[in-house]
């Protein structure tokens, strides 16, 4: 009797010593944690886009603890076929909060809805002003397409390019919601990527603006933009995802809720849902996507080659998008005479508000009577609509290859498929 009982105790602590998570981890666990430590630090300390680095070192903490993902997240099957573990979503048994919490980025949820908050938020005015400034939203679209050869140069397949160059649009839920569809595995990657580069714009791109204009250029003073009518603002929304339904469904996602939270905002007779998007909601939502999207980075995927790559590769991509929207302006401003202050070219990024107030200061360096912030505001919500079509382009032409198994020969059939 009394050795069954110590032999039942045996069992017993065997077990509990086996579920310790000290037992379980490993050293990318621990290197990770170390990641996400330094993560929180620079949305804390440094403020580096907090409102979504903060949550996404925390999800990503929280997976990282040894022994703690089969509770957050749950457990992967075998095959009793092939005897392989199953590692799709829904393969996962025994659920968790963290495998809930994932369903909206899965299912490709808390993106459009990221949107909606956004539109909510944004005036469209300057750009409906002055339609000009959607050449210069293209413009900076540069980068998107030419870290896509890049990526692609570099060996990754073209569903991975695709997610890894839309981090050159400046926009982290376009660049989380294609990831999602194309890339899954490099969720984390380019998120941090998108999100650091946001919050390093100051630093990246006032070196470019003054590399790329001259003093001359800095000093020009915009002519004050025409008063936008109500009936301009409502329309807008209703035309633009009209247009881009029909050419560009993949687009209408993004879009649609973009344009529907724009409408609320517009509209001014639901001012609790416009209120509710842009605060309440949007905010949840930031959470739980912050979440979702760190407890994908775990070791054995985040700790390789391929995550230094990505990082070079967005650096890269948003460096080319700033440049391309610098050039546009520059060209405008020839076109125009000198009516077009270039610095505004830079603000084509969708990272809205912070690429337009980076327009304003520098004009201010070198006229403080110049104010462009107004000019600018045109280019970047231009950006915004851009990037979410650069998206809907890449979707369209390549989720048929996100098996992963197909490089530069997809683009060459995706590109005659366009044509054709």
């Amino acid at each position: 009797m009394q050795q069954s009982l110590l032999i039942n105790f045996g069992n017993i602590f065997g077990n509990l010593y086996q579920s310790m998570g000290f037992v379980q981890g490993n050293w990318q666990n621990y290197v990770m944690l170390i990641i996400s430590f330094i993560l929180m630090y620079l949305a804390v300390v440094k403020k580096f886009e907090p409102m979504l680095l903060l949550p996404i070192a925390f999800g990503m903490f929280l997976i990282n603890i040894p022994g703690a993902e089969s509770v957050l997240w749950g457990k992967y099957p075998t095959d009793p076929e092939t005897n392989e573990v199953l590692k799709g979503y829904d393969d996962v048994t025994d659920r968790g909060l963290l495998w809930y919490l994932y369903f909206g980025v899965d299912k490709v949820i808390y993106p459009p809805l990221i949107f909606l908050g956004i539109g909510a938020m944004t005036d469209f005015g300057p750009l409906i002003a002055n339609p000009k400034s959607m050449l210069i939203g293209a413009g900076a679209q540069l980068g998107v397409f030419v870290a896509f050869v890049l990526a692609i140069a570099l060996g990754f397949s073209v569903a991975a390019a695709a997610s890894i160059a839309i981090i050159g649009g400046a926009d982290g839920p376009t660049a989380i919601m294609t990831t999602s569809i194309l890339a899954e595995n490099f969720i984390p990657a380019i998120a941090i990527a998108a999100y650091s580069y946001m919050a390093l714009i100051p630093i990246i791109q006032k070196p470019l603006m003054r590399l790329l204009t001259t003093e001359k250029e800095r000093k020009i003073r915009m002519k004050p933009l025409r008063q936008v009518s109500k009936l301009e603002k409502i329309l807008f929304p209703l035309v633009v995802t009209l247009v881009m339904g029909i050419i560009l469904p993949q687009s209408i996602a993004l879009l649609g809720m973009l344009m529907l939270g724009n409408l609320f905002k517009e509209s001014g007779v639901v001012d609790r849902l416009s209120s509710q998007a842009q605060n309440g909601l949007m905010n949840t939502i930031t959470i739980f996507l912050g979440i979702a999207v760190g407890c994908k980075a775990k070791g054995e995927i985040f700790l390789s080659l391929d995550t230094l790559k990505i990082i070079g590769l967005g650096l890269f991509a948003f460096v080319i998008g700033t440049i391309g929207g610098l050039l546009v302006a520059k060209i405008m401003c020839k076109i125009t005479k000198g009516q077009i202050n270039p610095l505004i070219g830079s603000a084509g990024v969708s990272a809205v508000p912070m690429a337009a107030r980076i327009s304003e200061d520098v004009g201010r360096e070198y006229d403080p009577q110049n104010h462009l912030l107004m000019h600018a505001m045109g280019p970047n919500v231009a950006g915004v609509i851009g990037s979410a079509i650069a998206a809907g382009i890449l979707l369209a032409c390549f989720t048929p290859y996100v098996d992963g198994t197909a490089t530069a020969e997809a683009v060459t059939s995706a590109i005659n498929s366009i044509i054709a």
